[in-house]
């Protein structure tokens, strides 16, 4: 079986807050080995813990967070990394109790009703009418949320305009495409090209990988991922961050032509 997961994904395998229960009882709904998750610890803040289902139980690999010096890693075990990215790509390659990592489990994703009707004011919006069902698919901000409406639709919509629906949502994996909501020009964009930052946006503090965003930065994209996690460098540093936060400078176009 190939092993093709996106590490750089973590909306994909970061289920946050979950108890080991909860974890444990996702898990075992899965019919193959190899399906995890990555949860916050229950007992130790900044810690995390690795959740497999292997053969017919859930094990639960505890991922401490060590401050050592100006450096930060990620134990588990007698095994260290720089970060969790780096961690999950070393056990899709080595075996833990009895298989390696093969795939995030499907996420419960949290659905809303639309409490107002909401236009939207720019292109990153998705908007719905009073009574519609949306998934959530990242709590970005405190009062803006990704979501994804029935149609595929995916965008911001604002947390004041939703309600939370009592009624367990079915269970949908958390990789619907979001290029459905990017322009179609930026699709096929010669890379790397100039981005502005159009939405700040500061990272978890315990992400390495994320790139903290102020208004008007601009970002080099280096890469555009089909997860909606774009990579690119800014102020000297390498890393991920959403696409919806960023609008492509259109002088690039012009200039990747000539280069």
């Amino acid at each position: 079986m190939a092993l093709s997961f996106d590490i750089h994904d973590r909306n994909g395998w970061y289920f946050g807050a979950m108890t080991r229960q909860e974890a444990t009882e996702l898990l075992m709904a899965e019919r193959e080995g190899g399906v995890f998750l990555v949860r916050d610890s229950a007992t130790i803040i900044g810690d995390f813990v690795l959740c497999v289902r292997e053969d017919a139980k859930v094990s639960h690999y505890i991922i401490n967070r060590i401050v050592q010096g100006e450096r930060v890693v990620f134990r588990i075990g007698d095994q260290s990394f720089a970060d969790l990215p780096e961690l999950l790509d070393f056990y899709k390659l080595h075996y833990l109790d009895t298989t390696p990592l093969r795939r995030p489990a499907a996420k419960r994703i949290e659905c809303v009703l639309g409490k107002f009707d909401f236009d939207g004011s720019d292109q990153d919006d998705l908007p719905f009418r009073k009574g519609d069902v949306l998934y959530v698919l990242n709590k970005d901000e405190d009062q803006w949320w990704t979501a994804r409406n029935i149609q595929g639709q995916v965008g911001q919509i604002p947390v004041p305009y939703v309600q939370r629906i009592d009624e367990k949502c079915p269970i949908v994996t958390t990789h619907a495409p979001p290029e459905a909501h990017m322009k179609k020009s930026n699709l096929h964009r010669r890379l790397p090209a100039h981005a502005r930052v159009k939405q700040p946006r500061v990272p978890n503090a315990y992400d390495k990988t994320a790139l903290k965003l102020e208004m008007g930065d601009v970002i080099k994209v280096t890469k555009m991922n089909i997860n909606g996690q774009w990579e690119g460098e800014l102020r000297g540093k390498i890393g991920h961050f959403p696409f919806t936060h960023v609008e492509f400078i259109d002088a690039d176009s012009e200039e990747c032509a000539e280069d």
